[in-house]
């Protein structure tokens, strides 16, 4: 097996986990993680991205309050969230939604149960573990996209060990409250979370997998 066919199968089989088992996930195992995601690049190799990782009652009190802030107050992102989705953007968005609601048995228009599946997000669906993405506010988008590659690299290395995760924007559209309750600093941006564990493979909501664009839909050649 080639190294290409390695990473195809480490990309393969991540997914995007939306229920978790209670096991948590030993802190080797996090640490070898983290040690392995620190390898990608980032401008001028200033790796900007800052973790802080819950385990145990550390995350059962973070996922109590924030459910309860969700349902309560309006999103108060760090970073502006897109504008809209158009085209094509907004078909794979639609075609994944619909992917979920289907394994689940949400109907077609039935809004307060997809409602209510979106609110699993800020019960971290059930993980044992998050861990919270910031970088600094000086950085700006390219401090942002330094730590996207981190975030990919992390659930890759979670994929080769076995541990499932999910990242997720939803948590950065409370801001305010995430970085009041861990104390984080004012001077960085809260990117995402990365909820992670072991997955529930029994659970409706692990059994699909999205679709990717083929490479000649994304490349526009210039010879």
């Amino acid at each position: 097996m080639t190294h290409i066919d390695t990473l195809n199968a480490i990309l393969d089989a991540r997914f995007s986990c939306r229920a978790f088992r209670s096991d948590p996930v030993d802190q080797d195992t996090i640490t070898a993680i983290v040690a392995t995601a620190q390898k990608v690049p980032s401008w001028c190799n200033a790796q900007p991205w800052q973790l802080t990782i819950t385990s145990g009652s550390a995350t059962d009190n973070f996922r109590e309050a924030l459910y309860a802030h969700a349902m309560a107050t309006a999103p108060a992102p760090d970073l502006d969230w897109p504008e809209k989705y158009q085209g094509v953007y907004a078909d794979r968005r639609r075609a994944c939604g619909f992917q979920l609601y289907n394994a689940v048995g949400i109907e077609k228009g039935d809004r307060p149960a997809a409602a209510r599946q979106m609110m699993e997000n800020y019960r971290l669906f059930d993980a044992p573990h998050v861990a919270l993405v910031t970088a600094p506010n000086e950085l700006g988008p390219y401090g942002a996209m330094d730590s996207g590659g981190f975030v990919t690299a992390f659930t890759l290395a979670a994929a080769a060990l076995g541990v499932a995760t999910i990242a997720q924007a939803a948590i950065a559209a409370h801001a305010p409250m995430v970085r009041d309750h861990f104390d984080l600093p004012e001077d960085r941006n809260l990117l995402c979370a990365i909820s992670f564990g072991y997955a529930d493979p029994d659970h409706p909501a692990n059994s699909f997998r999205t679709a990717r664009a083929p490479a000649a839909d994304v490349i526009d050649w210039k010879n």
